[in-house]
């Protein structure tokens, strides 16, 4: 599940898209700005979307049960890749609609005064909340780069609403200029532009969350540093002669199950054999606390490979 530092980035998000929606709906209607409505709906997704990865991060923290037996820990990358969906289905499609439609029906906007005024507060709370997804994501990517961070993610909560809050500040950009220039050159049409630069930002946003988090959702393994490191305690044991197999799948951000099949010395008994396994195991948890689940099989690499060559074709 998600850790509550996400929760905080999320709740931060929520406040702040939910406010903005408000003002910038005020001002849509009081001026007949395209650009403004299309900022307004893409406030209102935004909240959506907050509201769903809340839904996703409950859902997901839901204990195993029997037709769940590794617990409910995906469900928050299925609602992750919704947003996604929802951001362009919901907010690109309707800024884009609204855009075209008024470069085919200009109508000038009024008082512009009202639009600069919404656009400065919600910058500032778009702002805000950016910071908190920025610095938290920043905690947590550590030396590595921002997008080598955002590959290696398996939280997808926080990288989701540090990428809607660029992009609802980016859209604040591109509303603010198209809104200056119908403005300083009596031609609706820039905001019209506006409007679809807007839509082209979200459904950019859209597309990437999408494969983010479409990686997620299909089954990913571990990231190779713990494989190695996995790879690291297996060498180490003088009771393994090989390492046969090693998978490992992320259920959740911080759940991933491990399956090894391994190849013990052949002097080894049965009280050995079981004795090496649980300390295997109990090392393995220490080293690496998101390993919640460990299955290792005894079996010969001579074994593991008749196996393995006894599969049908495209059940391995």
């Amino acid at each position: 599940m998600a850790n509550p530092a996400s929760r905080r980035v999320i709740y931060a998000a929520l406040a702040g898209n939910t406010l903005i929606a408000v003002t910038k709906f005020g001002a849509a209607i009081f001026t007949g700005s395209s650009a403004m409505l299309s900022e307004a709906v893409h406030s209102v997704v935004d909240t959506g979307n907050q509201m769903l990865l809340l839904y996703g991060v409950k859902r997901a923290a839901k204990p195993a049960d029997s037709l769940h037996p590794f617990g409910y820990g995906m469900e928050l990358y299925f609602w992750t890749f919704v947003v996604a969906i929802l951001i362009f289905a919901g907010g690109s499609a309707v800024s884009l609609y609204e855009g075209f439609h008024k470069l085919t029906d200009p109508v000038p906007v009024a008082d512009s005064t009202v639009n600069y005024v919404v656009l400065g507060i919600a910058f500032m709370f778009e702002a805000f909340a950016w910071g908190v997804a920025f610095n938290e994501f920043r905690r947590l990517k550590g030396k590595r780069s921002l997008i080598d961070e955002v590959r290696r993610s398996k939280d997808p909560t926080v990288f989701t609403v540090l990428f809607e809050d660029s992009a609802a500040i980016l859209g604040l950009l591109v509303a603010f200029l198209g809104i200056l220039a119908a403005d300083m050159t009596g031609n609706p049409a820039f905001d019209a532009y506006a409007s679809i630069g807007i839509g082209v930002i979200l459904a950019g946003t859209a597309v990437l969350l999408a494969y983010e988090s479409k990686g997620l959702l299909i089954g990913e393994g571990a990231h190779p540093e713990v494989v190695r490191g996995i790879e690291r305690i297996l060498a180490a044991d003088t009771r393994i002669m090989h390492a046969n197999e090693i998978l490992t799948l992320h259920f959740g951000p911080a759940d991933v199950l491990l399956n090894l099949s391994i190849d013990f010395i052949s002097e080894i008994d049965a009280d050995s054999l079981e004795a090496a396994i649980s300390e295997l195991e109990a090392r393995i948890r220490q080293d690496y606390p998101q390993i919640t689940r460990v299955f290792i099989e005894a079996q010969s690499r001579r074994g593991h490979q008749r196996a393995l060559g006894a599969m049908e074709p495209g059940e391995g």
